[in-house]
């Protein structure tokens, strides 16, 4: 529970300049004190740029530093930081990294949020600050730090609590790393009195048990009875979830191919979890727009056409570059906003409509014919973006190109002449909530154009996201203009805050990259953002840049992993539903309509369309292409991704696959997409086979033929044969009933790293104990072997078990870290 003066404001903390690592010439380290961004000389700049510099700042008193700020030059700088680190401690000479972030090159100061928390979130306090520059914007230049100020708690009983349990960490930790040297090493009575004396648990209770049946009793049946426990009892999940998912793409096949949704692309597509259904609504069928309705079964397995065309049961009209979003619960799908052809923009024509579809009546409803006139929502948009909550009864509608008409002001037409000005400035739309109990319509914030802490950029081709159980809208990636705009933040609803993750200017690659046609979706329960990108940033090489990646972000981590990428270009059939990867086709776009691209001097929009019914697609010529032995979608934009948070699946329906010579041509093809990765079922077989190869390699040495046997029946269980490496693995175990196993291993060029860190620590642990413990004499020889042999087996054991705690929760196991590896050379 936090403590209630870590809930106060944040005051400001005062310092000295403490250490530096060098400076140049009248660019002191204490210009840092004082904020004079007019000032070109009152900053600290290092002598050189080669690396180590640093800054280390001392506080007046212990604190719980919370914030750091820095100021800057009234001007852009050369010797700004564009990448640095900031370590923070009680000591000097033991510092923890609480910050890695860069500054922006321009005059705007930045306040960047410290690491403050540590153990089951208890709060560790500083003396110390050190700031070390990585890089600065001029790569040839010095580093420079123009103003530095912090900010955090300094009250003295929550200090002093942090300090008392600081420094009681420390002890604990250190003992730990005590207890867990004397056992490895099997000097057990130093272990029975220390673990006695200090009363500290070096693990949990089963991991302890574990020890002693493998290490010390060599009982290899208990022992998988005790990992079979700590899977049950949840004790691997730390490790599974810190394991990458694998994407496995099926395509959805059915048993009437005839009867399904055209070629299509700029359509929307929504799931119904509760009933195990998927909507899809119109879209463009590289001819004109669509406005058929459709609903896919999941259960059955089948597509039921509800509305060859809505308009006329009162629907929507033909449309591509909508949105849609459901509430499951009510049974409701509402669609706002559509594309327009510029000769078809007139003041009549702009009307933003707001329909709703009730799935239990199978009726639409036209809510209001435009939210902008009489509702006080957004004027007509495109490529923007919906999503519902189920709490609030609120729809939040984000982002989004505003149409305006080609002559839209009659007076213009009067003061020119009759010539209208058709170089209109491209406006895009703000932050709605929308409650559709009350139908009222607010604006959250408008588009300010800026990057500001409290600011949303408005653009199209974004992501926004909904997380229920945070009550945030997390926004990313898009377009604003010809900038591909790759920040990454999350509006707080409850309270009207914007928290910035990212501000794009990270080089890292283990972001995603700008791109334009990602399709994203989250899962609440997991905590899990999901990303599928189809085309990355560079537009003006098209060829290059179209492929398939996917993406999951970890919100308890805040960390973005690539699960998955397809570079190959291609499809396996001119848009069928068998629309894998295949041959290779270059993408090129053609200039007039919905394949062009959205830029700052045109009203044009991106091809986020698709194509509709075969029927449609006379003229465009369906060429076979031979199939890729991979199962993968080609790479597309327009297209639709929808999540079942229930059966953790995603669908793909359509998209534009880019085909130069066949412009016109959209996808009809309809994909499965799984996310694997190890399950407790699957750690708890690799602690099989580590405790059945330690059983194995004893017996070799005492019974072989009865090892052959177990080999062949109880190792081979636990092997995945299909896997190449593991075959392998297990035909080299073979080689110790003959001798031979270090030259097997060393011939196959593969291996085992399993085996390799064993006998590297049974080395260890042979040196050490002739070290501490060598043969008096002669007749001492026979028992010196006896010795080395149990002490072998010990020593191989203590290392089997060690690889079984990388399993285990760290919470409930030894600690990774060594004592002797804390001892200087």
């Amino acid at each position: 529970m936090e403590s209630p003066g870590y809930q106060t404001h944040p005051k400001f903390l005062p310092y000295k300049v403490y250490k530096w690592s060098s400076f140049s010439a009248n660019y002191s380290p204490e210009n840092i004190l004082k904020d004079q961004p007019t000032e070109q000389s009152s900053r600290w700049s290092s002598e050189t740029n080669f690396l180590p510099q640093f800054i280390m700042l001392k506080l007046h008193a212990p604190a719980i530093v919370r914030s750091i700020t820095f100021g800057k030059y009234d001007k852009d700088h050369v010797c700004n930081l564009k990448k640095f680190k900031v370590y923070g401690g009680l000591e000097e000479s033991n510092m923890i990294e609480v910050l890695q972030d860069g500054l922006k090159n321009d005059h705007v100061p930045e306040t960047f949020t410290l690491k403050c928390k540590m153990e089951k979130d208890q709060f560790f306090p500083c003396r110390f600050i050190k700031i070390a520059p990585i890089l600065s914007w001029g790569p040839s230049y010095n580093f420079s730090i123009w103003f530095v100020e912090l900010h955090g708690h300094q009250s003295g009983e929550m200090v002093q609590r942090s300090i008392s349990w600081y420094y009681k960490y420390r002890e604990r930790e250190a003992i730990r790393l005590c207890l867990k040297h004397f056992r490895e090493h099997n000097y057990m009575d130093a272990f029975s009195t220390l673990e006695r004396m200090t009363e500290v648990e070096l693990e949990c209770d089963l991991v302890s048990n574990l020890h002693h049946q493998l290490v010390q009793d060599g009982n290899f049946i208990n022992s998988e009875h005790l990992v079979e426990k700590a899977a049950r009892d949840n004790l691997f999940s730390n490790y599974i979830d810190d394991q990458d998912y694998q994407a496995n793409w099926s395509p959805v096949c059915y048993s009437d191919e005839s009867f399904k949704p055209g070629m299509r692309g700029g359509h929307q597509m929504c799931i119904d979890h509760i009933n195990d259904d998927i909507y899809v609504f119109g879209g463009w069928s590289g001819n004109e727009d669509l406005a058929d309705f459709w609903r896919y079964s999941c259960s059955t397995n089948e597509w039921k056409c509800l509305s060859k065309d809505t308009t006329d049961c009162g629907g929507p009209s033909p449309r591509s570059c909508h949105k849609m979003c459901i509430d499951c619960n009510s049974g409701l799908i509402y669609t706002l906003g559509r594309y327009l052809d510029s000769n078809k923009r007139t003041v009549d024509s702009l009307n933003n409509e707001l329909h709703v579809y009730s799935i239990r009546s199978e009726h639409w409803t036209l809510l209001n014919s435009d939210v902008f006139k009489f509702g006080g929502g957004p004027k007509l948009i495109f490529d923007h973006q919906m999503c519902y909550d189920d709490e609030k009864n609120t729809i939040y509608v984000f982002g989004g190109r505003v149409l305006t008409a080609n002559n839209t002001d009659a007076n213009n037409r009067a003061t020119t002449g009759g010539a209208s000005d058709e170089r209109t400035v491209t406006e895009f739309s703000g932050l709605y909530a929308y409650n559709v109990i009350t139908g009222v319509w607010v604006l959250i914030c408008g588009d300010s154009g800026n990057a500001g802490p409290q600011d949303i950029r408005s653009r199209i081709g974004h992501s926004m996201l909904l997380d229920t159980k945070q009550r945030r809208l997390y926004i990313f990636g898009g377009q604003r203009l010809k900038e591909d705009v790759n920040d990454f933040l999350y509006y707080d609803i409850d309270n009207n805050v914007v928290v910035v993750l990212s501000d794009g200017s990270s080089k890292d690659s283990s972001i995603p990259p700008p791109g334009f046609t990602q399709r994203a979706t989250i899962d609440c329960e997991l905590g899990e953002i999901y990303m599928l990108s189809g085309l990355s940033k560079d537009r003006n090489k098209r060829e290059e840049n179209m492929h398939n990646s996917f993406w999951v972000y970890n919100m308890k981590t805040n960390k973005w992993r690539c699960v998955y990428k397809n570079d190959q270009i291609g499809i396996q059939r001119g848009g069928s539903s068998g629309g894998a990867v295949g041959d290779n086709y270059n993408l090129m776009f053609p200039s007039q309509g919905r394949n062009k691209l959205t830029s700052s001097n045109s009203n044009e929009v991106t091809s986020l369309a698709s194509t509709s019914s075969s029927k449609k697609m006379e003229g465009v010529k369906r060429k076979e292409y031979k199939k890729d032995v991979s199962q993968q979608p080609c790479p597309r934009y327009a297209h639709q991704l929808v999540y079942d948070p229930i059966k953790k699946v995603h669908y793909m329906f359509g998209g534009n696959p880019g085909k130069g010579s066949q412009p016109q041509l959209r996808l009809d093809d309809f994909w499965r997409l799984r996310l694997t990765r190890p399950q407790e079922n699957d750690v708890l077989k690799k602690c099989r086979y580590l405790l059945r190869r330690q059983r194995y390699n004893e017996m070799t040495s005492s019974d072989p033929i009865a090892a052959l046997t177990y080999l062949s029946s109880q190792v081979y269980a636990t092997v995945e044969h299909e896997c190449e490496r593991e075959a392998r693995r297990y035909r080299h175990l073979a080689a110790r009933l003959f001798g031979h196993k270090g030259k097997h291993l060393k011939d196959s060029g593969d291996s085992d790293s399993d085996d390799q860190a064993i006998d590297n620590f049974v080395s260890r642990t042979l040196v050490t104990n002739n070290l501490l413990h060598p043969p008096s004499s002669s007749h001492n020889m026979t028992s010196s072997s006896r010795d080395d042999v149990s002490t072998i087996v010990r020593a191989n054991r203590t290392a089997v078990f060690n690889k079984l705690m990388g399993y285990f929760n760290e919470d409930k196991r030894q600690p990774n870290q060594n004592i002797i590896d804390l001892v200087p050379l």
